[in-house]
């Protein structure tokens, strides 16, 4: 089957993550791929161009961009495309667009998120118009389907959930090296626990909230240090933030990384603060490495971290609240343990790249009869 992804670009991020993986299985699969980005390529293309899968940058300006509209649709149609898979609401309209007339097979979206942004009105009005000339709506959660029918964005009988997937085989659980390399590289002492955070450091992270609730787990437990592993636009903000609550010091920016997997092995405890998610690429790759987890109880993130059992779910927006369920999972390590272990058992049966991939593939062949 010939399928072009239409993504905005491959810089890192969970979307990014996905669409990646997704990518480099339907190609093992004897699938003929390729993904297109609206923009720039990003830094994480180069996977793509090792396999030999090819990837364009249309190199998309602000507005109504007519070349580079032409460019997606020369090499949509050169690839000889059967399914066009695009990946949340700019990706889409810009590809139905650059399609009309081609005769395009069948046409699937995957919306990514919750999309609770408020100042997307004209981008969603644009998508909505765009789901005239689409199969398929793939949200990545229930909550999300949910929450996309009930405000008229898409239409229930197009809707379907395919969760995420990651190639959970290639985690490998927390390690005492990997702790232990860690822990040097911050040069902290060989008793300090480390609480992490893996995303963008944006306002949907709420990675403020996250700094709150640290600075009360640290004025109990003097041997916490939280580990923050993304950069974004907030990230001044953020420092300064620390600097305020009085933990700068134990407060460690990593910035964007490539070797999250084996950063996740050296840590004691993940936590996800978002007042906005999807299905949480990060809290999958948390769960595959037996971390205990909390979570905020918001978008996907209940569909994973079931509460008591894997971890703990808190609102969104209430540092205390994160702050106390840290705390307990801290206080009460067979409990932590015996939910690192639940979590590993839940991702390798529910959550893996091979079960995503599949749906997709039952979906593909589905739309096409």
């Amino acid at each position: 089957m010939n399928i072009t992804h239409v993504v905005e670009n491959l810089n890192r991020g969970g979307l990014e993550r996905m669409v990646l993986e997704l990518v480099k299985i339907q190609h093992r699969q004897g699938h003929h791929c390729q993904v297109v980005c609206l923009f720039e390529a990003g830094s994480q293309a180069h996977e793509l161009d090792t396999l030999g899968i090819p990837v364009t940058s249309c190199h998309k300006r602000q507005g109504l961009d007519l070349r580079a509209l032409a460019r997606a649709r020369r090499v949509i149609r050169r690839h000889g495309t059967e399914v066009l898979h695009t990946h949340n609401a700019v990706a889409h309209y810009q590809a139905v667009l650059a399609c009309c007339g081609l005769g395009v097979r069948r046409v699937v979206n995957t919306r990514h998120g919750m999309s609770i942004n408020q100042r997307t009105g004209r981008r969603e009005w644009l998508y909505r118009r765009s789901l005239a000339h689409t199969d398929t709506v793939v949200t990545v959660c229930e909550a999300a389907r949910r929450d996309a029918v009930a405000r008229g964005i898409v239409p229930g009988l197009k809707a379907t959930v395919v969760p995420n997937g990651i190639p959970v085989d290639t985690f490998a659980q927390a390690s005492v090296d990997m702790r232990e390399r860690l822990l040097q590289a911050l040069e902290l002492p060989p008793h300090s626990r480390l609480i992490g955070n893996v995303g963008r450091l944006n306002w949907a992270k709420d990675q403020v909230g996250l700094i709150q609730a640290f600075r009360r787990i640290h004025a109990l437990r003097p041997d916490t240090d939280l580990v923050l592993i993304g950069d974004g636009e907030l990230r001044a903000q953020l420092e300064q933030c620390a600097r305020e609550e009085g933990v700068q010091q134990r407060v460690h920016f990593l910035g964007d990384r490539n070797d999250v997997h084996e950063l996740l092995q050296g840590l004691d405890l993940f936590v996800l603060s978002s007042r906005s998610e999807g299905y949480s690429m990060a809290l999958l790759e948390a769960c595959a490495v037996a971390l205990p987890i909390v979570a905020t109880d918001v978008g996907g993130n209940g569909e994973i971290v079931h509460d008591g059992r894997t971890g703990r779910l808190v609102p969104a927006g209430n540092p205390r609240a994160l702050a106390d369920a840290m705390l307990a999972l801290l206080q009460e390590p067979q409990q932590a343990t015996a939910c690192g272990r639940a979590a590993r058992a839940w991702v390798e049966q529910n959550g893996s790249l091979e079960a995503m991939a599949g749906r997709y593939a039952r979906l593909y062949q589905e739309t096409r009869d």
